[in-house]
């Protein structure tokens, strides 16, 4: 009777199939910090990318710039290629010890849960080119998906549909931008006046400042049920102004055809605001500025000392803000805009500071929440246009792909897929 002998060579194969079964890996890494990523704005395209195809995704906050974990899916590694974003491969075990380094108490870190890709409507007028807004370039340069609307849709209720809105450079006081002194007889500026005040009457109103009102307290509404609203430059403070003047007359004639409403200052209702608060109003339809909520023309600083920094929050504690502050740096270079940035001492107390220019008081980027709902406000048009006027070039982002400015846009692009948004501080 023959007896089986085990051959040696039999157990090394058996070995060295159960190593490589235990290290193969089984996750695919996004680092988002300064050293090891190519392209940081087309990491926000495959995160969002990845929700859309039903997985999930694990955001690690302050682990090596506000990494992003993924499963290993072949379709993944092949779309980051294409895209030109660096990713690395990691086994079973090196994710335990990186999730494990995470976890430790002794460290600013968290793994937060993206479960699905948010809905994402743009308010714009329908003629507006992606490049005229630095949310709709940024969106468009990293394949991230969205879909405009306007004041009919907004009207007829439709922000319903969405579970984030960014508000264009809108002005929601009817005073159209404030560009009258300087841009009231060019053709651009007349064609604006003339459709903004035949979509008021067919909407069924007599002004552009009343309809400009009734959207803007339809966007309140929508934050209020638990939207989540994000706004640049004028938007922001035009925005805060219509809500606080509900149904005070604050246009000259050349605005809307009558007088304002004498003493309109003291009918200012701040309670009515989401950020700001005691600001008073630009009256003279010749400057162009909205009110003391702004700093542009404040500020005394030097383009080249132009920066801002991000706070510093606790990832475990204050998951929000530091899901909003995630970059591969600290220290943000500054942009101009209509609205360039906050007065520090206007800002509600209630609201978030997520950046500041300490040495000027002024806050540049801040969030807030209203009823169930979240907002970010964010000074300055352009992140890597220090200072753009009308008619200006587009900026082109493939020369900015790891832009620290438009990296805060997309955090915000990602903030709605979060599995726990409960605001801690």
């Amino acid at each position: 009777m023959m007896k089986y002998r085990f051959k040696p060579t039999c157990l090394v194969f058996l070995i060295l199939l159960f190593v490589i079964s235990n290290i193969k890996a089984s996750y695919i890494l996004i680092p988002m910090d300064a050293e090891d990523q190519k392209n940081h704005l087309k990491a926000y395209g495959i995160t969002y990318w990845t929700l859309s195809k039903d997985y999930k995704v694990k955001w690690l906050l302050n682990y090596k710039g506000g990494s992003f974990l993924f499963p290993d899916v072949e379709d993944i590694r092949k779309e980051c290629t294409i895209r030109g974003v660096s990713y690395q491969v990691l086994t079973d075990n090196q994710t335990t010890e990186v999730l494990q380094t995470i976890e430790s108490p002794s460290q600013n870190m968290e793994a937060v849960v993206l479960e699905k890709a948010p809905k994402i409507a743009v308010y714009s007028p329908k003629g507006n080119q992606p490049w005229d807004d630095a949310v709709t370039m940024v969106l468009t340069y990293a394949e991230i998906p969205y879909e405009t609307v306007y004041d009919k849709e907004v009207l007829e209720d439709n922000l319903i549909l969405y579970d984030w809105l960014h508000l264009h450079h809108e002005d929601f006081t009817g005073q159209y931008g404030k560009f009258y002194n300087r841009y009231r007889s060019t053709p651009w500026y007349v064609r604006e006046k003339l459709n903004a005040e035949k979509q008021a009457k067919e909407l069924g109103f007599t002004k552009v400042s009343e309809e400009k009102l009734a959207v803007a307290t339809k966007i309140r509404d929508y934050v209020i049920g638990g939207g989540f609203m994000f706004a640049m430059c004028s938007a922001t403070d035009s925005f805060e102004i219509a809500l606080a003047a509900e149904g005070v007359d604050i246009c000259e004639p050349m605005f809307d055809g009558d007088p304002s409403e004498p003493g309109y200052q003291s009918k200012i209702d701040f309670s009515k605001t989401f950020a700001f608060k005691n600001f008073i109003l630009e009256r003279s339809p010749n400057v162009y500025e909205f009110s003391t909520i702004d700093m542009t023309r404040k500020r005394r600083i030097p383009k080249e000392t132009d920066y801002f920094t991000l706070m510093d929050f606790s990832a475990k504690w204050d998951p929000i803000p530091t899901m909003l502050c995630q970059n591969h740096t600290a220290l943000v270079k500054g942009f101009m805009g209509q609205t360039t940035a906050y007065d520090r001492l206007l800002v509600k107390s209630n609201v978030l500071v997520l950046g500041e220019n300490r040495t000027n008081k002024e806050a540049r980027y801040i969030h807030g929440i209203k009823g169930k709902g979240f907002f970010t406000f964010y000074g300055g048009h352009d992140p890597e246009d220090y200072q753009h006027m009308v008619g200006d070039p587009k900026t082109e982002l493939e020369l900015h792909p790891n832009s620290p400015g438009y990296r805060l846009i997309l955090n915000n692009i990602l903030f709605p897929a979060a599995k726990n948004k409960k605001q801690k501080t």
